[in-house]
């Protein structure tokens, strides 16, 4: 199997896209499949590797990578040492993140004879969730979108870091990464850029304009984002599929840092039935 880290994509917005691929070198084309992390998340997080490592077997070119504005560096593209860049991530420059990787995996030469640039899936994990799924509903490159654990809605959660008009006044609110310990800064510019742009931020409209086979996956043991909103999802777009994971909590029942050999048996199961819904 062949890996490729770290590699930067020049991004939108003045900062590298710190991206991965896995895939097997067999100078055949292969099916494209770009994941998206999620909140306070990144690619290396947890068992994201091992699940890259399965779905190259599986004969998947696959790809993951940092959103640009995510906190980390390419240095270090584990964690949160940019805590300034984390505050200036927004969704718009999330969704110009996963079209620069698809623009750059579009026409990278490198890869050419290893690409089927025809059959591109996206995978998004909770806040990626609902950014793949716009994405699906306004770039025709995407042929299939899977969404896990996703969120269902921006709007509620865009002001959810307290009270607007303190947050407004002093320009900053903090949240506590639970596991890094950090006060992580969002600047009120997070806010504007939703309110900017909140029809085209509508998951709900984007889902019901999907066109394209879409899988929803859950876990019912989810504390993070509850399954209702995975039942919303899947009641937006009558041909969508939906799976619930049984016993499985907002990762799958993994965790960072993630030392075992093997995924969780939750996150197998999830990694199966991506690939069965991608090879279909």
């Amino acid at each position: 199997m062949k890996i490729v880290k770290q590699i930067l994509l020049e991004g939108k917005h003045q900062k590298p896209i710190v991206t991965d691929v896995f895939y097997k070198e067999t100078h055949q084309p292969k099916k494209i499949v770009i994941f998206c992390h999620g909140y306070k998340g990144f690619k290396d997080w947890g068992a994201w590797n091992l699940m890259a490592e399965q779905f190259a077997e599986a004969g998947f070119f696959f790809i993951k990578f940092n959103f640009a504005y995510n906190g980390g560096t390419p240095e270090n593209p584990i964690d949160f040492p940019d805590l300034e860049a984390f505050g200036n991530n927004n969704y718009t420059k999330e969704l110009d993140d996963l079209k620069s990787v698809l623009d750059w995996i579009s026409s990278e030469e490198k890869f050419k004879t290893e690409v089927n640039i025809d059959d591109i899936a996206v995978i998004g994990h909770s806040r990626g969730g609902g950014i793949v799924l716009i994405k699906a509903s306004e770039d025709a490159r995407i042929k299939k979108v899977i969404s896990l654990a996703s969120i269902s809605d921006i709007g509620s959660r865009s002001s959810v870091t307290g009270d607007l008009e303190n947050w407004k006044k002093d320009g900053v609110k903090y949240v506590v990464n639970g596991r890094t310990k950090q006060q992580m800064p969002h600047f009120y510019q997070f806010y504007e850029d939703f309110k900017a742009n909140e029809q085209r931020l509508n998951i709900q409209k984007a889902v019901e304009q999907i066109q394209i086979p879409q899988l929803v996956i859950h876990g019912d043991k989810d504390t993070s984002v509850a399954i209702v909103e995975g039942h919303k999802i899947h009641s937006w777009n009558a041909e969508s599929a939906l799976k619930i994971i049984e016993n499985a909590d907002h990762v799958f029942n993994v965790s960072h840092p993630w030392e075992k050999e093997n995924v969780s048996k939750e996150l197998k199961e999830v990694i199966e039935i991506c690939i069965d819904f991608l090879k279909d």
